[in-house]
């Protein structure tokens, strides 16, 4: 692998111009694709095999003239204070309101609220629902500004009117302030870790062009893939945090090399053999945990994952090429400043510090406060972020809907209304399908036993009026709960019914489901907890069996997977303090609180223990380095910590800041999404790989690199500490200087 990826690097330097050109190539190619394709569509989430799930199938199969899961608004009336929505001139605004939607393009049908008792009854409140003839996604402009026109007409008569439901809902658009704010953040660690704005420039361009690209293909592959904004975001937050990083960690060893005086070529060669190869197995994990999201059965979760991989799989790419070829156009500017004053001056380049030096660094002066008293870094690490990790035992899964919105929103107070004047459970009605197709029993007889039978269930507020398909096979049953849609009691209210229809099934032969959106919901969280295990044991397993592969050890992948459990059970507990107990809410805009999106633990486990793993390969790789070449387990330790610690903590803190800039969307999911990598990040950088890790070496000392005998044999050898490369090129006798000649000659006559 060192050897292979070395001539790569060497490659890749001497055809700067050539590798720059394709790469300028492919996001021009990109952009272009992305500009030309059509606008992808949001998708509903949906969980196939689930019981809700084939209800919404089943609803379209025999209600064909309608969607089932297509766009629909609520206007929400409310009379004047002292008045009543039933007055004659309410009334009359109310019912001019509905006349100018009626007939309207893409409108399906509109309810008259004073037909089918849609008022509340204390007689303040009303709504009429608006149903559409397509998704949300695909609602014309002119559509939408009918709708708030119409709901303006009736507020200038003297209403209030708010517009609940799908039809207004937005795509989120990735780039913001917050986003930039965690860039900028990114790039002054860049150069303050680097000491060079032009090596603090080459990481962030070589991240940009992979960004560019991935973001251009999502783009591009929207409508033929079905991808989402979601995956959008996703792909450009990988690939901002991991091309950063990667090209980091690469130009770091580039200045290593240079300053053991190496020269240009050599050096490239050399640090994407070493570096570079660490960069292919860190990410390697990251596309594993990545792609493995298909497990777990979701089709959009499937979709996020591969544009996350894919993401990931560009930024190794670019690290690989791109990151030696710029080293070629930037010469003796990638260097820090003093080194660059040093060589003016006629210095020698400086070497790495010897491990008892007195100009010892932060990193290499905590490694040995490790050293002293790993017991003690251990309890308090681990007794640490098992306190953070306490409050995620009180964790609840839902999907957000209105209730989550600002209150600045309109579907926001249209949720309270309705919530006010019909109780809680309004907004998160239930749909329950009756099948009759293979009964014997006539349709409307088993439909009002289903209904009785629903009504007879505790929590259910009310059932409506069946609505019977044109075969009248099928008949739809509306029941509302009691209680809150993302509410435990609702949660136990459906499967209370699902549980009471079957004796039913039982009696009849029909097929009773139990589906809608608060339904979908609940299996979706379910189904989330149920491929959890899975998903940990697949994940989990291949990337130990490939940091064996890697570090040739058995107890240092087993001991990266637990301290990797840790850190992402804190996380879960900053997601819980914040999402749930609204702890520090206010200060990212979460007004309201509620259960953690189903879909985050997964993805969050899916991604930071890819992360996790980068940093796992990318401080360890120098500790296996030094002992492979004799070093002691301590003085390997010390070793790691002083040429990879300090980049390690700056790749860190510029993926936090990446992901902590994305908490700024108003979309819950991605802000979820933000907060709960940022934290994770911080806790295993700083606390699992800079404490817990070294703690844990320093008490296993040599058993930490045991492995067993017959696995040496049957192993291949990566080589990722670049051992074999002093086959290929001997290293230099002495350092030259640094500063001449402006144009270095290779080891094969080239000059540069």
């Amino acid at each position: 692998m060192a050897t292979f990826l070395y001539r790569i690097g060497r490659w890749a330097f001497r055809r700067r111009r050539l590798v720059g050109a394709l790469w300028l190539g492919g996001v021009v190619l990109a952009i272009a694709a992305a500009a030309l394709a059509p606008a992808g569509e949001e998708e509903d989430i949906s969980m196939p095999g689930t019981e809700s799930q084939k209800a919404f199938d089943l609803l379209d199969e025999r209600f064909p003239e309608s969607n089932s899961q297509g766009a629909e608004a609520r206007l929400v009336f409310r009379a004047p204070d002292g008045q009543r929505v039933t007055a004659r001139e309410n009334k009359a605004a109310v019912k001019d309101t509905l006349g100018s939607l009626d007939g309207g393009e893409q409108v399906s049908a509109t309810t008259d609220p004073y037909e089918t008792g849609a008022v509340s009854k204390d007689g303040t409140i009303a709504y009429s629902t608006i149903t559409y003839t397509a998704d949300a996604v695909d609602l014309d402009g002119s559509t939408k500004s009918a709708l708030e026109r119409a709901a303006g007409q009736a507020r200038d008569a003297g209403l209030t009117v708010e517009i609940g439901g799908s039809a207004l809902d937005a795509e989120e658009s990735p780039g913001g302030t917050t986003e930039l704010i965690g860039v900028t953040v990114a790039a002054v660690v860049l150069v303050v870790a680097l000491g060079s704005l032009v090596a603090a420039g080459l990481s962030l361009l070589t991240a940009f062009v992979g960004v560019a690209i991935a973001f251009g293909l999502v783009s591009a592959l929207a409508v033929p893939l079905g991808l989402t904004s979601t995956v959008a975001i996703l792909a450009l937050m990988l690939g901002l945090a991991v091309g950063i990083d990667y090209a980091l960690f690469i130009t770091s060893r580039y200045r290593d090399e240079r300053a053991r005086g190496r020269d240009p070529e050599e050096a490239a060669g050399r640090a994407v053999g070493t570096a570079g190869s660490a960069v292919v197995f860190a990410g390697a994990t990251v596309f594993i945990a990545l792609v493995g999201l298909g497990v777990v059965g979701i089709p959009e979760l499937t979709k996020m994952g591969l544009g996350g991989a894919g993401a990931v799989a560009l930024a190794v790419l670019v690290a690989l090429t791109l990151t030696p070829a710029l080293f070629g156009f930037s010469g003796h500017k990638v260097l820090s400043r003093a080194v660059r004053k040093g060589a003016r001056a006629g210095a020698e380049r400086p070497h790495p510090e010897p491990a008892g030096s007195g100009r010892e660094g932060l990193g290499t002066r905590w490694a040995r406060f490790v050293l002293r008293r790993p017991v003690a870094v251990l309890l308090t690490a681990g007794l640490g972020l098992g306190a953070l990790a306490l409050p995620a035992l009180s964790l609840e899964l839902g999907l957000p809907g209105d209730e989550s919105k600002s209150v600045e929103t309109t579907q926001r107070r249209a949720y309270d209304l309705l919530s006010e004047g019909f109780g809680p459970g309004f907004n998160g009605p239930l749909t329950v399908v009756v099948d009759t197709s293979k009964s014997a029993d006539a349709t409307r007889a088993t439909t009002d036993l289903v209904a009785k039978t629903v009504r007879g269930v505790d929590g259910v507020a009310s059932v409506g009026e069946p609505v019977l398909s044109k075969s009248e096979d099928t008949a739809v049953l509306t029941a509302v709960p009691k209680t809150a849609p993302n509410s435990g009691e609702t949660k136990d209210l459906v499967q209370a019914i699902r549980g009471a229809v079957s004796d039913v099934e039982a009696d009849t032969g029909a097929g009773v489901l139990v589906t809608g959106t608060t339904a979908m919901n609940i299996d979706i969280s379910e189904a989330m907890s149920d491929a959890l295990l899975p998903y940990l044991t697949v994940v989990i397993g291949l990337a130990v069996l490939l940091l064996t592969v890697v570090f040739r050890s058995i107890l240092v992948p087993v001991k990266a997977a637990l301290g990797f459990l840790l850190s992402v059970g804190a996380a879960f507990g900053v997601l819980v303090a914040v999402f749930q107990w609204g702890w520090a809410a206010d200060l990212i805009g979460i007004e309201q609180t509620g259960p953690v999106m189903s879909l985050m633990p997964i993805l969050v486990i899916g991604i930071v223990f890819g992360l996790a793993m980068d940093y796992e390969v990318f401080l360890l790789t120098r500790m296996r380095e030094a002992y492979v070449h004799g070093a002691s387990p301590g003085e390997a330790i010390l070793s790691g910590f002083r040429h990879s610690g300090r980049v390690v903590a700056a790749a860190a803190i510029i993926m936090i800041s990446v992901f902590a800039g994305f908490i700024g969307m108003s979309n819950p999911t991605i802000q979820a999404m933000g907060v709960g990598l940022a934290a994770a990040v911080a806790f295993d950088a700083f606390v699992v790989r800079m404490a817990i890790v070294p703690a844990v070496l320093a008490l296993l000392g040599h058993r930490a690199w045991w492995l067993p005998r017959i696995l040496t044999r049957v192993l291949p050898d990566v080589d990722i500490e670049g051992e074999k490369l002093g086959r290929y090129v001997p290293a230099p006798a002495a350092a030259p200087d640094a500063a001449a000649p402006r144009h270095p000659v290779g080891r094969h006559g080239q000059r540069y």
